[in-house]
């Protein structure tokens, strides 16, 4: 399987790493010291199941790979738009594109730009960050990658990325019910992403006193509410469930926003809570604290130089 990878930093060089290890034919797009690393040196994975992928196929230009099977998408949310274009040399009829993006309305983007059929849903799960160029530090032990097509069937394309994916040891599933999984994802990451954020402190204060948890509670609820305006089935209970995912974690989790706050970079807070108000309007319902949290950060939403 030819695989893509558009955006080869913590997510997509992981996950990346991961499936060339397990044979596939992996191609990186990336850019800059992380290109030049990658090309030099490979692909070092640390963390508690370390990997070195020691030559690894690597280019800024994907008109120099050519058509792949599958395109993952795994660039930064403000990136989209510039990425669906690049990596067209890469798409032909038969190419499936899945976007393990941040967020929500990144599927519409893709089935925008390309026929809806070679779109599949995608979600993954993983704390990594760029410790140094051609290195990707892995935070905890958890990776995880959903995927599924959006009317729920089990496709051949499905069952052959999921072959892939278990050959290089990634915990994968083929999802029926891709849309929930996406949205039970946004739902939690929008709470974390928002109160972390503009907290400015990680998820264990903020669960323990009172008045924070009360608040990250009912910036998940409102996820929750314009979640099933929008048809998504979201069970009954998933609040409760996200509160007790936000429990389990470790007291200094922290979202990446926060991490790009603190470095005083780019914000994907338009696509996150900002991203809840846009499909909150559309179906009339109310979303006043995901509002305050996208004016709160609407300052620094393009980086500490422009505020």
């Amino acid at each position: 399987m030819r695989i893509g990878i558009m955006g080869s930093g913590g997510l997509g060089g992981y996950f990346g790493a991961k499936l060339a290890d397990g044979g596939a034919d992996v191609h990186f797009i990336a850019r800059g010291a992380h290109l030049e690393a990658m090309r030099r040196d490979g692909l070092r994975i640390d963390g508690p199941s370390p990997l070195h992928v020691r030559q690894v196929q690597a280019t800024s230009q994907p008109a120099d790979v050519g058509v792949v099977d599958v395109v993952m998408l795994a660039v930064k949310l403000w990136d989209t738009e510039q990425a669906l274009e690049q990596i067209r040399p890469m798409v032909g009829p038969d190419t499936t594109v899945i976007s393990f993006q941040n967020g929500v309305l990144k599927d519409q983007y893709l089935r925008a730009a390309f026929d809806p059929k070679q779109v599949m849903g995608g979600v993954g799960y993983v704390a990594t960050t760029i410790a140094a160029p051609g290195v990707i530090r892995q935070t905890g032990p958890m990776q995880r990658l959903l995927f599924g097509e959006f009317d729920g069937s089990r496709s051949a394309r499905g069952e052959a990325l999921l072959a892939a994916c278990l050959a290089g040891g990634i915990q994968a599933e083929l999802s029926p019910a891709i849309l929930r999984e996406i949205w039970q994802k946004y739902v939690f990451l929008v709470g974390l992403s928002g109160t972390t954020t503009t907290m400015r402190t990680t998820i264990g204060p903020i669960r323990s006193n009172p008045q924070t948890r009360a608040f990250l509670a009912d910036v998940m609820q409102e996820v929750i509410a314009v979640g099933r305006a929008h048809g998504v089935d979201l069970p009954p209970d998933y609040l409760r469930s996200a509160l007790e995912r936000a429990d389990t974690v470790a007291p200094d989790m922290t979202s990446s926003m926060h991490h790009d706050l603190e470095r005083g970079g780019r914000l994907e807070v338009r696509w996150l809570a900002g991203g809840v108000v846009e499909l909150g309007r559309a179906k009339g319902v109310p979303t006043p604290l995901n509002r305050a949290i996208a004016d709160i950060l609407a300052l620094r939403a393009e980086g500490a130089a422009h505020a």
